[in-house]
């Protein structure tokens, strides 16, 4: 039991770090010996030192016949930053806690292999389930080469965003939209439609009362319609990328690019879902948050393209056949031909309720 609070521990620790250590996963490590902490660490940035570095140095000398706890399988390959299992076996370190396996090819149970072949006792699986759920992006992207893709939206109890006049100020609670800008700050990249840029003009940066990560901006703009005014445009704090579809104004883009904005244009009338993620991916863009309108998120669902939908839900009735529904599109003509998914949790913001679902996987 103690063994499972240690690794908790790892845990929380890294899960401070999300958001801030793509394209790399977020790890945390924790070092004891005679029941002591003697180090602990993170990894908070790519490119800079591995969780188990900072746990082994914050330990020195006295890592020597200690035990490790460390969220993630450790790195056997030489990156940015040399081996983490070199190190962990150099130190002197008797066992090693592991809670998941690395699923990068480059790592892949050769840290773990390494490590046994050098004598150390390593048990794998300690708070697995845990640790997977904190790296759900990194896991999904390592696989795919696409980004994990959040769908979030804030409607009311009916299930709507806006009023029939398109007025959406403000459905949910400050409390809500408070932890809205902490996902931002927890994705790589966020992503609305041209008709949001149009009647919103967002900024679409993090802001926290602490200060945070402002992601990437994608804008889906199949005519090139931006506005050159535009807060997306003129706002150098995140980079802007705008996909559109053939045939656009190439002044327009000369405009726009002259601003710092990258414009993607596919050979296509409009702009295909999946294969703007494939380019994302390319990006090394590993999360991306979906704050589009019905119609986009319409395209996302359509296409299966999504592996969790966020929903922060008013206690408010807005009522009326033409109020903005969550989804849009023509939808299926059956009810058994919808998307299934599968509620993964829920809690209170605020007044408001929290939920997250993912698609149903169903069994052959």
């Amino acid at each position: 039991m103690q063994d499972l609070e240690y690794m908790r521990l790892a845990i929380s620790l890294a899960r401070a770090t999300i958001g801030q250590t793509s394209p790399n996963p977020s790890v945390g490590a924790v070092l004891i010996k005679d029941g002591r902490l003697i180090g602990s660490g993170a990894h908070l940035k790519a490119g800079t030192p591995h969780a188990e570095v900072h746990a082994i140095q914050a330990a020195g000398e006295n890592a020597r016949d200690g035990i490790l706890y460390v969220t993630l399988e450790p790195c056997s390959h030489f990156g940015k930053t040399p081996p983490c299992a070199d190190l962990i076996i150099k130190s002197g370190i008797k066992k090693v806690f592991v809670a998941t396996l690395d699923p990068n090819p480059l790592v892949a149970g050769n840290g773990i292999k390494k490590l046994k072949e050098a004598g150390i006792e390593v048990h794998v699986g300690l708070g697995e389930d845990e640790a997977k759920k904190l790296n759900h992006s990194f896991f999904h992207f390592i696989k795919t080469n696409t980004p994990f893709v959040t769908i979030k939206a804030a409607v009311s109890l009916d299930g709507k965003t806006a009023a029939k006049t398109g007025d959406s100020k403000w459905i949910t609670s400050p409390e809500s939209r408070l932890d809205v800008h902490q996902l931002r700050h927890e994705h790589d990249a966020i992503l609305v439609g041209i008709n949001t840029v149009l009647n919103d003009d967002p900024l679409l940066t993090t802001r926290r009362p602490q200060g945070g990560k402002n992601p990437i901006r994608i804008v889906l703009d199949t005519h090139l319609k931006t506005p050159i005014h535009s807060q997306l445009v003129q706002d150098q704090s995140a980079k802007t990328i705008i996909f559109t579809s053939k045939d656009v104004d190439s002044k327009k883009v000369e405009e726009l690019t002259g601003q710092g904005v990258e414009i993607i244009s596919f050979h296509t009338t409009n702009i295909p879902i999946k294969e703007m993620l494939k380019v994302l991916g390319e990006k090394k863009i590993m999360s991306l948050l979906v704050e589009g309108g019905s119609e986009i998120h319409a395209s996302f669902i359509e296409e299966g393209a999504f592996q969790q939908v966020i929903l922060y839900i008013a206690p408010k009735i807005i009522g009326g056949r033409s109020a903005i529904p969550f989804v849009g599109g023509e939808g299926p003509e059956l009810v058994e031909y919808s998307k299934k998914l599968e509620f993964v949790s829920f809690e209170k913001v605020g007044p408001d309720l929290k939920l997250i679902a993912k698609p149903l996987v169903e069994e052959d």
